[in-house]
């Protein structure tokens, strides 16, 4: 992924207002991020830990979207896999929903994925980060196909937020 600028990513996001976009929490270490392993930019808000954000390149531009994380509960500590880069945690999957873009956002309808809780799905599938023991299935593909795997998925649920 390129790196993007704070200015660049406010204005990706597709499902919230301008306003709420102006406001929303930002990461303050952009500059350190590792952009060359990045298929998108996910990152929770430190202010709201109910919240998070996500934002991908597609087409060649940059799309946002803020995302809604409810609170841990007991059956959270299962091991559960992420539906983005197929990484299997145990308590760090989390439901995380967007509200949809457009009016059927604003009547209230939402799109719900599992998501690896920190969403560092590319950190994951590329073994930069571990996720513990079991935590990646043994795959014969390789890990450019696993990558666009990961990019697919996020795709696709960018698309579903988006129609």
């Amino acid at each position: 992924m390129k790196p993007l600028t704070e200015r660049e990513i406010r204005a990706a996001f597709v499902n919230c207002t301008k306003g709420a976009a102006k406001r929303l929490s930002v990461p303050r270490d952009l500059a350190e991020r590792p952009w060359g392993d990045l298929d998108f930019l996910g990152w929770r808000d430190p202010q709201a830990p109910d919240r998070a954000y996500l934002v991908i390149e597609l087409e060649g531009r940059p799309k946002g979207l803020t995302l809604r994380c409810p609170g841990p509960s007991s059956w959270q500590m299962r091991r559960s896999m992420c539906t983005m880069c197929l990484t299997t945690h145990g308590g760090g999957v989390s439901l995380m929903v967007a509200p949809k873009a457009g009016k059927a956002g604003q009547q209230g309808n939402s799109v719900g994925a599992y998501i690896c809780s920190d969403l560092a799905c590319s950190l994951y599938v590329r073994g930069k980060r571990d996720a513990g023991a079991g935590s990646r299935l043994h795959e014969t593909i390789t890990l450019e196909e696993k990558i666009e795997r990961t990019v697919v998925n996020v795709a696709a649920f960018v698309a579903k937020v988006t129609a």
